[in-house]
């Protein structure tokens, strides 16, 4: 495994219904992700926008209103596997990182990738920086947000507090 420390600006897009709650992963523990599987708590990020859009996109063809937050990010301990699969470097599971890992959970089979981020957790790991499978030349970091430490910064960038502060201004949705 190719451990090394990250820090940097990342990128997401939340559903605007959410953006109060930048920081949590709790939206990935309840079904999981890629890279975590359900009652892990994950925060997944992108190195860019045009990643984040991508991957916020995902969920429907349609463009959905969303919101862009920016994260500066300080970590000590993250798998790089921005480069993907090298054996020389990593278990043969994280081979199947990029399995469809939403039809296997469908079907009550373990995803590999959930079995590779189990040992990268193990191994006192923060986040995983992998390629997007959305945008082609993109990269993504999940952090496993219980994971973050005193000495790490898991940040949101809002200069003028524009972010909501909770769900309130949801209560008269129509």
């Amino acid at each position: 495994m190719i451990v090394r420390p990250f820090s940097g600006t990342l990128y997401r897009i939340h559903s605007p219904r959410w953006a109060h709650q930048p920081t949590s992963g709790a939206g990935a523990a309840q079904h999981g992700g890629r890279a975590n599987r359900p009652g892990v708590e994950a925060l997944y990020l992108a190195t860019d926008v045009e990643t984040a859009l991508a991957e916020f996109q995902q969920a429907s063809p349609i463009l959905a209103p969303g919101t862009i937050v920016s994260y500066g990010i300080s970590l000590e301990r993250i798998a790089d596997f921005s480069g993907g699969f090298d054996a020389a470097h990593w278990h043969p599971i994280w081979e199947d990182f990029f399995c469809d890992w939403r039809k296997l959970a469908l079907h009550n089979i373990e995803p590999p990738s959930w079995v590779a981020s189990d040992k990268a957790l193990a191994e006192g790991m923060q986040g995983i920086l992998f390629p997007s499978a959305a945008r082609n030349g993109g990269v993504n970091l999940v952090v496993y947000t219980g994971q973050v430490g005193p000495n790490d910064a898991l940040t949101v960038i809002d200069p003028n507090g524009d972010l909501p502060k909770d769900q309130s201004s949801w209560k008269n949705v129509i």
